[in-house]
């Protein structure tokens, strides 16, 4: 295995740079932070003491709705979570997302369709819609209104996947997976702005599906073991291990796939959260990389375009390539006219369920479904 050369890594955007390095102060003095910590998890513990007394009101359907979330804030892989419930069971039934729709330009319900963009409907449900034509893509703030629009615009719809909603108490959801990283798990994390979570550890009880994510790929069963001790699941919960795997990248705008080789030099650009298994995975498979990394869900300017192509241009190597994630790739095809002449290549990612789990995975989701009665293929 050739070990690549790590050369730079730049952050794009002058604010940016202020906000990572504000950030890594943070992290530098994050125990001064946990008076905040527990001032703010006393707050959700409040809200949260609200909904389960029934004092504020969460709305319930008598249908089949999935949510995907998590205690933490970005970084678990709730994408990739929701791409592989739509990928098997939109087999079986109409299938739907329904998101908010982080930093679209637009405010309301709305259903993608052939014209949509990424300022349309943000870059995470453009991603579901360009992967998955045939799956209703829907975005809307308030989900409690949208859920009853989405049913009367698309009748025919069998389940709905609810990404990121966790955290939404106003609408209850009949099946709650929750993911956790196996590297920051929410047992051994803090409230923010000291920790990343932004929910309270005993919210993990409304789960009825926990997922551990970005395991390593030979974990054992002895660790398996002892981080379900760690977690301690009620008897509803079940608990289920996941790796990421890295798929073949393909061009951002001819969809041609590419082998990512040991001699290849990368300029990767990204804007998500966790970018570290990303860098973990090229350190492996390629000759040397460049990063130029941007915030979270970060809309690209022109001066961005300016950096990266400048950035690019200083790569010697005769087989250099930019490469990106989905969800940027999806905020940068507004500059196809531009970057269509360059090697811009997005990399997929997918859950792969550890220890054979897959298909009781598979069964869970499909036996609460069926319980509804309501199956739409």
């Amino acid at each position: 295995m050739i070990v690549s050369t790590f050369r730079s890594e730049a952050v794009g955007l002058s604010l940016s740079k202020a906000v990572y390095k504000i950030l890594g102060v943070l992290k530098s003095f994050r125990y001064l932070l946990l008076p905040l910590s527990f001032l703010y998890g006393a707050i959700i513990k409040l809200r949260n003491w609200l909904y389960d007394k029934n004092i504020l009101k969460s709305a319930s359907f008598n249908f089949p709705i999935i949510c995907v979330g998590n205690l933490a804030v970005g970084g678990t892989g709730k994408t990739p979570m929701t791409e592989l419930l739509v990928s098997f069971l939109s087999q079986q039934y109409k299938t739907a997302t329904l998101s908010r729709g982080y930093k679209r330009k637009t405010k309301g319900f709305a259903i993608a369709n052939e014209n949509t963009t990424a300022i349309d409907i943000g870059d995470e449900p453009m991603q579901f819609h360009q992967k998955f034509p045939q799956l209703t893509v829907s975005v809307g703030e308030e989900r409690m209104v949208a859920i009853p629009q989405l049913l009367h615009q698309r009748p025919d719809t069998g389940v709905i996947i609810l990404d990121d909603a966790f955290q939404h108490r106003p609408v209850k959801a009949g099946y709650n997976i929750v993911l956790t990283d196996y590297k920051n798990l929410y047992t051994r994390d803090f409230m923010l702005p000291a920790g990343d979570l932004r929910d309270v550890r005993s919210s993990i009880k409304r789960a009825d599906c926990i997922v551990v994510t970005k395991c390593k790929s030979d974990l054992n069963q002895a660790e398996r073991a002892a981080i379900i001790k760690e977690i301690r699941p009620t008897e509803k919960q079940t608990i289920y291990f996941t790796e990421i795997i890295y798929d073949r990248p393909y061009h951002l705008f001819t969809k041609e796939k590419i082998n990512l080789g040991a001699d290849a030099d990368v300029l990767l650009v990204c804007g998500i959260a966790n970018p570290k298994p990303l860098k973990e995975f090229l350190t492996s498979h390629v000759h040397s990389y460049d990063m130029i990394r941007y915030a979270d869900h970060h809309i690209f300017s022109s001066e961005d375009l300016k950096d990266i192509k400048k950035q690019f241009e200083k790569l010697s190597s005769q087989k250099k390539i930019i490469l990106t994630t989905e969800k940027d790739g999806v905020r940068l095809e507004k500059f196809a006219a531009q970057l269509s002449h360059f090697p811009v290549y997005a990399l997929p990612i997918k859950h792969h369920i550890l220890f054979g789990g897959e298909a009781a995975f598979k069964k869970d989701i499909v036996a609460f479904i069926d319980s509804f009665g309501r199956r739409v293929s």
